[in-house]
């Protein structure tokens, strides 16, 4: 599978479980860590821990292991590493108070509505 198929399966599960505010960042010679950044939030501990075991369980759906997850039980900021993406599923508060939109500004954007629509 490749990372851009990863990337949509992720974003489509993400938003299937009503992630707000979906961004995808194409973090390719910017950072070593992965390819592509997911940053999303929900609005209660239980709506980040179910967009968090969406995104697993769609990734594993199609053949995709999960490296590690972090975060799960306080359900304030979930890190899924798929390796080439990795999801950051925020709780609402801790989003603004991160702010990883700002802090990897110079990562493009990837057009994730495209991605939910194909």
């Amino acid at each position: 599978m490749d990372n851009q198929e990863l990337l949509k399966i992720a974003v489509k599960a993400a938003d299937d479980k009503r992630a707000e505010d979906i961004l995808a960042l194409d973090m390719k010679g910017i950072s070593l860590i992965a390819d592509y950044f997911i940053i999303c939030h929900g609005n209660s501990d239980k709506q980040v821990q179910a967009i968090a075991r969406e995104i697993k369980e769609k990734a594993a759906e199609n053949g995709h292991d999960v490296k590690r997850m972090e975060g799960f039980d306080e359900a304030t900021w979930v890190l899924i590493d798929l390796g080439d993406v990795v999801a950051h599923v925020f709780h609402r508060d801790e989003r603004s108070y991160y702010n990883l939109e700002r802090l990897w500004g110079d990562a493009p954007q990837v057009d994730i509505l495209s991605e939910l629509n194909s």
